[in-house]
């Protein structure tokens, strides 16, 4: 059965305070026109997909400063003004890699957008790994507080390790089990796969993509990873890193073990099972990978209103300003616009700081940040989060925007990762004013609070929190919501398609933002500090940052 957030009392208010605060809040004007103008204005080809550390992100940037400046926001970047610079590196592969498998029945040779896609963090004009042994290292999890330790018992330092998507026990129809069951815990994301890889020592880490573990097709990793690659600008130029990391097909992979003389179905059976050891396949891997390699800073956005009574405490939205910039083509069509994702974001953090203004400061400061390179894993808001420009303590609550609904208004609404904090509460008292529905996500097989910029903050204490346009359309249904959200993620998503259409339905978006704006005005001037639940792994930071205030 789906899970349900813990039924615990709301921390430092009583429940019916919490009613009558939230009932007197207004529901302001959402601007339909400041959401579509600017929608088509950061999508258009102009903006070149808005890709970080490029010619289009000085355009982009500028934009957005100037709608926020227009909304009434004072700049909340350095020295006062709208910016925050973000060091970054990036890294162009040359493309004509080839990653080369010998030793076993027959050589298997992967190619480049065909059969796997790698790169290196490691910042190097060139690199090699030659004939590094190969080890299947299961889900390629460590976590001794469940118990699980895929690498126990094996060296894979210099070595090649092969890891599976998601945790071991994503096939589970429910939420039970070593890993949550059917919902995705941060141990099944990519980020960390690689992360461990390199704690491990491994010379090279590849993950077997296989669609509905990984929530995408493999044409989205193709996508998401060709073309030009971010990461923060170190000192150590990331030398902790593995040589080269990456994706294989599910058909390269079965290619690969069968080389090996190995039952491919067979070792992924054992790998879901605890106590599994990680099993040598007796091949030996080598590629060689050439880079172009730039410095040049990106920028967050930031605009504040200050607040009437507690300026220095602050209620933040989110949202990320970036996308893919030119990417794959398809059909002659290179550029990456992204619309949906994430210039709908950006509208409503605009919309969002007019609807404030007009309706008037609260009493805590309101933040709105647009952040970059979240498609190159969230880096914008880590850095905020390492380098923030107020104290992290200071800040009540993240709201995170992530694409917004433009298929039409729902009789509910997704929280994405429930069960997490009391922040939750607010969204669920809102929504029930509204007439809304809260409901849990239905697929947290695809870990979802895990791949935005609210889990930055997350994980340095700060309570957030990030809705879904709920599934349960006015005009259709679930069945249709189901069937618009399968046709964006295969058709559109981090895909030149994905283009801003007049036709689109924004009063799912206007809903979804009035809702986040009760969200936000009732916790700017109740003066409450939403907190994570005692079992959550984020308590003891967010308790200690507050403490230190």
């Amino acid at each position: 059965m789906p899970r349900v957030a813990p039924a615990l009392p709301l921390l430092g208010y009583c429940v019916s305070a919490f009613f009558w605060t939230a009932a007197a809040v207004a529901t302001p004007t959402i601007s339909l026109e400041t959401l579509k103008d600017v929608t088509r204005t950061l999508s258009d080809d102009s903006f070149e997909g808005r890709a970080p550390a490029t010619p289009a992100e000085d355009k982009t940037i500028a934009y957005i400063a100037d709608r926020f400046a227009k909304a009434g926001l004072k700049g909340g970047g350095e020295d006062g003004g709208w910016y925050q610079k973000v060091p970054l590196v990036e890294l162009t592969a040359n493309p004509n890699i080839t990653l080369r498998f010998m030793g076993g029945k027959t050589p298997v040779n992967l190619a480049y957008k065909t059969d796997m896609m790698i790169q290196t963090f490691q910042v190097r004009p060139h690199l090699e790994v030659r004939n590094s042994p190969v080890v299947f290292v299961g889900y390629g999890i460590n976590a001794p507080e469940r118990g699980w330790n895929d690498y126990a018992g094996v060296d894979v330092k210099g070595k090649t390790v092969v890891i599976l998507v998601n945790d071991p026990d994503w096939k589970t129809p429910t939420l039970d089990g070593p890993f949550e069951g059917r919902a995705m815990t941060y141990y099944g994301r990519w980020t960390y796969k690689l992360e461990e890889a390199a704690r491990q020592g491994a010379a090279a880490a590849l993950i077997v993509h296989d669609t509905e573990p990984a929530a995408y097709p493999f044409s989205v990793v193709v996508s998401s990873w060709s073309g030009p690659r971010l990461s923060f600008d170190e000192p150590d130029d990331h030398m902790d890193q593995s040589k080269a990391v990456g994706w294989i097909t599910n058909d390269a992979a079965h290619r690969l073990f069968a080389s090996a003389g190995k039952n491919y179905d067979t070792l992924i059976a054992a790998a879901g099972k605890k106590g599994f050891k990680a099993v040598a396949l007796g091949l030996k891997a080598s590629v060689a990978i050439d880079n172009a390699i730039r410095r040049q800073d990106s920028h967050n956005v930031i605009g504040i209103l200050p607040g009437t009574e507690k300026p220095d405490e602050y209620v933040l939205y989110s949202a990320h300003w970036d996308h893919l910039g030119h990417c794959e083509p398809i059909n002659g069509d290179d550029i990456c616009n992204g619309a949906a994702d994430n210039a709908t974001g950006i509208a409503g953090l605009v919309a969002l700081a007019e609807a404030f203004r007009s309706e008037g400061a609260p009493k805590r400061s309101i933040m709105l940040m647009a952040l970059t390179a979240e498609e190159s894993g969230t880096l914008g808001s880590k850095y905020y989060a390492a380098h923030p420009t107020v104290p992290l303590g200071k800040i009540a609550g993240v709201i995170n925007l992530d694409v917004l609904n433009v298929r039409g208004a729902t009789r509910d609404i997704v929280l994405i990762g429930g069960g997490k904090s009391d922040f939750e509460d607010y969204l669920k008292h809102a929504a029930a004013l509204k007439g809304r529905t809260v409901k849990p996500e239905p697929t947290p097989e695809k870990g979802f609070y895990f791949r935005s910029d609210h889990f930055s903050f997350a994980q340095q204490g700060v309570p957030a929190i990030y809705a879904d346009p709920g599934e349960d359309l006015v005009n259709g249904g679930i069945e249709r919501g189901k069937m618009l959200e399968e046709d964006y993620t295969e058709h559109r998503y981090h895909r030149p398609q994905d283009e801003y259409d007049p036709s689109w339905d924004w009063s799912g978006a206007i809903q979804d933002l009035g809702l986040n704006y009760t969200i936000g005005r009732t916790l700017a001037n109740d003066g409450k500090w939403p907190n994570w639940y005692s079992s959550s792994e984020f308590r003891a930071i967010r308790d200690k940052s507050r403490t230190a205030e």
